[in-house]
């Protein structure tokens, strides 16, 4: 049974698409039927920028397996220094910008 739950976060970076780079802003991610991949059932990540139009995503569909594994790619990359000292940057930033905004 499928559910369609989606995850829907807000992200800051770039994808490659067609024919050119483009800013994405959002990614959906959600556990349903792909439309390419050959599976029953896939994790599917949609990057997206929806003010851009609809032509402005980038898909990707992977199996179950792939998914854990680029789970633990990204959060060995994650631990890097260089990784850690942006993340700190960057979440001092944000902390900073939220307070800016309640003052």
């Amino acid at each position: 049974m499928c559910t369609w739950l989606t995850e829907q976060i807000g992200i800051a970076g770039a994808a490659r698409g067609v024919p050119d780079w483009l800013k994405v802003t959002r990614a959906n991610v959600f556990y349903d039927h792909p439309v390419s991949a050959p599976y029953d059932h896939a994790l599917i990540i949609d990057f997206v920028n929806p003010d851009a139009g609809v032509g402005a995503r980038v898909g990707v569909e992977l199996s179950a397996a792939s998914a854990w594994e680029l789970v633990r790619a990204i959060a060995a990359a994650l631990e890097s220094p260089e990784a850690q000292a942006d993340l700190t940057a960057q979440r001092h930033a944000l902390a900073s910008a939220a307070q800016e905004t309640v003052s």
